[in-house]
């Protein structure tokens, strides 16, 4: 099962306790994934399609939990598709509740938001990307469930596709707080665990990275060095150079691969890092200038 899958099948079984709350989740997924109209004599009909058996399931649990109406479920086999379609019918002047919801408390809001993902929603899996996604068919839905969903301090945005309309997010950080709001806390786990592994990797490679880097502009120096002290050996020789300059030299062509510190102390006369580097760039001068010459 995918991550998305998992966070789903963990959302379908989490019930809230509240009444209140059933309704506003039950609200979300209707919104989603139903359509209301009227029989010949007026009365409120809903009719919710659905491919996830799970969904099916929990909107007719909530059905019968917070209105206690009679709800038929037709299954069709999607034969091209190899899967289930579930319509649920309902009727009865109480689903009216259901459409005309509007939730306001912070309980309420949760639910709603949770009942839109497990309906219309989906995720990527967090060890290759993070997004989070949930299609809306208005754009007057998709507005209201992203100020819902920003009115917890996020930044879900609005992107049309094709005849949808997509309330998402992209930062990990964020799709660790929805998961928080939705209450799916074991997705949330797995997802932190994730989000850990990946910065402790992208930590080692930009420590790699640097040790590499490091390693080459002291291999690229140590090789320019040994070119400048080849130079002056073959123009004038290193008895025309100070006896300091001749040491670091004569220590540099011994040991081409030996950092700066240890050259010091493989010196005649031991110096110390800055000091061997300070000799390497006085050589480095007269074997320019007499490139010059």
């Amino acid at each position: 099962m995918s991550f998305s899958g998992e966070v789903k099948e963990e959302l379908i079984q989490h019930y809230p306790k509240a009444r209140h709350c059933e309704l506003a989740e039950l609200s979300a997924i209707v919104h989603m994934s139903g359509v209301f109209g009227e029989d010949k004599k007026g009365v409120c009909v809903l009719k919710v399609h659905t491919e996830n058996p799970g969904v099916a399931r929990k909107c007719f649990t909530l059905l019968k939990k917070t209105f206690n109406i009679r709800t038929d479920i037709v299954v069709r086999r999607n034969t091209s598709k190899e899967s289930s379609s579930y319509f649920l019918y309902a009727k009865g002047e109480e689903l009216l509740a259901i459409r005309d919801t509007i939730v306001h408390a912070v309980c309420c809001k949760r639910a709603y938001i949770r009942g839109a993902f497990i309906a219309s929603g989906s995720m990527s899996d967090p060890s290759k990307s993070y997004h989070f996604e949930i299609v809306c068919t208005e754009s007057r839905q998709a507005e209201y469930l992203r100020d819902m969903i920003n009115s917890f301090e996020m930044d879900a945005k609005i992107v049309g596709r094709k005849k949808s309309y997509v309330v998402y997010l992209k930062e990990g950080s964020q799709i660790v707080d929805i998961l928080n709001v939705m209450e799916a806390h074991v997705a949330l786990m797995e997802l932190e665990n994730v989000r850990i592994m990946k910065e402790m990797r992208n930590s080692v490679n930009r420590k790699v990275n640097c040790e590499t880097a490091n390693i080459n502009k002291t291999v690229s120096a140590a090789v320019r060095q040994m070119e400048d002290i080849i130079y002056i050996r073959d123009t004038i020789g290193f008895d025309k150079l100070p006896e300091g300059l001749k040491d670091v030299a004569l220590t540099r062509l011994a040991y081409p691969e030996a950092a700066l510190k240890e050259l010091g102390q493989l010196m005649e006369h031991p110096l110390g890092k800055s000091g061997v580097n300070h000799r390497l760039r006085k050589l480095s001068e007269i074997a320019e200038k007499l490139r010059d010459q």
